[in-house]
């Protein structure tokens, strides 16, 4: 859309255009923010970084900034950026410029047209490498973060057992309702629904009997003899809550990682492949919007599996006492 076609779509998000060709820097981030950014954790990230970007950019608009302080702002950030002198990790460089590279898109898009040009489009994100030992749990990692995770009760159990089941992202969790779940149409398996997983995306998850019979303990637990209210939130916890119980049980059962919940849904993939399940079936439970994302699971399976030495001890068997 142009910008006066701008003005009269987003009449509801309370913009007054200046009737000079120009939005605001505030209308700017609103309008993508409210337009992009379906998810809450999402939009409360993406504003955050812009406006960091911006108060580096200060006495500059954000429809002036050409790549020159888009590459200036990359340096700022590998020296450490607002917290210098201490040097950021590739992943959160990749946290302050992958918001400004969506915003930027967005905004110069020709049916948008409120930039000129993408200052973003030449800017390479960091690499971020990713090995084995940051990626997943161990079988036994994981039976011993669940075992603490009982000791603390039902609900805390159910929230590492549904985040390594189900491979959730946390903030799927804390918005899971208990009018979420369907059968199928033969009534023999159960299904949640995730409504807003990320980027507004929408997908279906089967859960396991036998998670489920603890599901049911849990609405028992919380509504008596009847069922809870649909639109009862099953985890009325923030993202925030629930990485703190995922930490504090992983050093209390002295798994020495640092712990997020993150860490379970990537344990949940490899898990998965490994006992057999398919790319597609992965990247479908996961939400993956590409199958690159889920293959990076399967170079780690494979590592496991078989590796190079293991082929050369088969050939080598006869002559190894």
């Amino acid at each position: 859309m142009t910008i006066k076609q701008a003005e009269l779509s987003n009449a509801q998000l309370g913009l007054v255009y200046s009737g000079e060709g120009n939005f605001s820097d505030d209308q700017i981030v609103q309008m993508f923010v409210a337009t992009c950014c379906a998810n809450a954790n999402t939009r409360r990230n993406y504003r955050r970084a812009i406006a960091d970007f911006r108060k580096f950019i200060v006495g500059t608009s954000l429809q002036e900034v050409t790549w020159r302080e888009i590459e200036a702002y990359k340096f700022f950030l590998t020296q450490g950026g607002y917290s210098y002198p201490k040097q950021l990790a590739p992943a959160s460089i990749a946290a302050f410029l992958a918001p400004l590279k969506s915003f930027y898109k967005w905004g110069s898009d020709q049916h948008i047209g409120i930039f000129a040009a993408n200052p973003t489009s030449s800017v390479r994100i960091p690499k971020i490498t990713i090995t084995s030992r940051k990626n997943f749990l161990t079988k036994r990692e994981v039976g011993d973060l669940l075992g603490e995770l009982q000791t603390q009760g039902l609900r805390n159990y159910l929230i590492g057992l549904t985040l390594v089941m189900l491979g959730l992202r946390v903030s799927e969790l804390t918005a899971m309702k208990w009018g979420d779940f369907h059968t199928d149409p033969l009534e023999t398996s159960l299904w949640l629904t995730i409504a807003n997983a990320k980027g507004g995306k929408r997908r279906e998850i089967k859960v396991p009997p036998t998670l489920w019979q603890l599901y049911s303990q849990l609405s028992s637990a919380i509504a008596g003899k009847g069922d809870p209210a649909p639109e009862l939130l099953m985890f009325p916890l923030s993202s925030r809550q629930v990485e703190r119980i995922i930490k504090t049980a992983g050093e209390a059962s002295s798994i020495e990682k640092k712990l997020t919940p993150h860490w379970l849904r990537h344990t949940n993939a490899t898990l998965a492949l490994l006992q057999g399940a398919s790319l597609q079936q992965v990247q479908e439970s996961l939400g993956h919007s590409h199958i690159n994302t889920t293959q990076r699971y399967l170079h780690t399976v494979q590592q496991i599996q078989k590796a190079a030495p293991d082929f050369v001890e088969d050939s080598l068997r006869i002559f190894i006492q």
